[in-house]
């Protein structure tokens, strides 16, 4: 049975890891623990993001996430990735995932093909119509090699359920952009060190992975920012988080959570590897940093 949220509520969601096991396959109770430490910060849990590595895990293994967690019962609202290049297999996923307690959707832009206005608002306005949940479009051209126009936003606010945005452009006029082409959807910032100056242009929250380390300091972080009341807390996080994406997300993060004792492994899936961070001063320094920030 599904519990009902308001998901403005949560203006923090953790893009989860997907945690391995020495054999790199899905380390089940670790994820258990690791949903259990959002739960009790109150944070939204995404999965299946870029983060989570959605893309390198096998349609079997992405089911049976989605279910286990569904099945956990999390008192936290769930967001499931949806992306890929193939419109289709996007819409069979949605499909699948509709019959689950889950809560929302996130959806990016079609990798690798570069879709223009047209072709983005197409692909969108399909994924919408495919579904009921509020649904979170994702702006990352440093990952989709392509940034969603806000003439596309526009496009598609007549979408009842088009809730959100999740904006990882790093360009703070893009996001008064998105915010002027389409009031009514919230936006969210996408990198964890622009919430607090997103916030002052209206930001609604932050889906982060900062997060997935430090859960509990995140949520406060995200909260003093959209308070607008703490002038000098900014440069502690923003110099600490950085440390996260010395090498591609989330093989920084991994590696932190493993020296935590968090993860019984740093593994990634390939192409990714945790041997690209040869050098892990700057994340132990990182952790001490927030680890005694109040």
């Amino acid at each position: 049975m599904k519990t009902s949220f308001n998901l403005s509520d949560f203006p923090l969601w953790t893009a989860l890891v997907t945690p391995f096991d020495t054999q790199n396959n899905v380390d089940f109770d670790t994820l258990a623990r690791l949903v259990e430490e959002q739960v009790e910060a109150n944070n939204g849990i995404l999965l299946l993001g870029s983060t989570g590595e959605g893309l390198a895990l096998t349609l079997d293994e992405q089911k049976r996430i989605v279910e286990f967690v569904c099945d956990l019962s999390p008192t936290v609202p769930l967001m499931v990735a949806v992306g890929g290049i193939n419109l289709q297999t996007q819409l069979d996923w949605v499909s699948y995932c509709n019959d689950l307690p889950i809560h929302a959707f996130l959806l990016g832009t079609p990798l690798y093909a570069k879709p223009g206005v047209v072709g983005q608002t197409h692909w969108f306005d399909a994924l919408l119509r495919a579904t009921s949940l509020p649904c979170m479009l994702y702006n990352v051209p440093g990952r989709s090699a392509v940034a969603i126009a806000p003439q596309v936003l526009s496009n598609l606010q007549h979408h009842d359920n088009l809730w959100a945005l999740k904006e990882a452009s790093g360009d703070i006029s893009k996001f008064e952009a998105f915010r002027k082409a389409a009031p009514n959807v919230a936006v969210y910032s996408g990198d964890d060190g622009l919430i607090p100056y997103f916030a002052q242009a209206g930001a609604a929250g932050l889906v982060s992975v900062a997060s997935n380390a430090w859960p509990q300091q995140t949520a406060e972080f995200v909260r003093r920012s959209l308070a607008g009341t703490f002038p000098n807390l900014f440069t502690t996080w923003t110099d600490a988080v950085h440390s996260l994406f010395e090498v591609a997300s989330p093989v920084p993060v991994k590696v932190l959570m493993h020296q935590q004792g968090r993860l019984g492994t740093p593994n990634l899936r390939p192409p990714l590897t945790h041997l690209e961070l040869n050098n892990t001063v700057a994340l132990s320094a990182a952790n001490d940093t927030i680890l005694a920030w109040n």
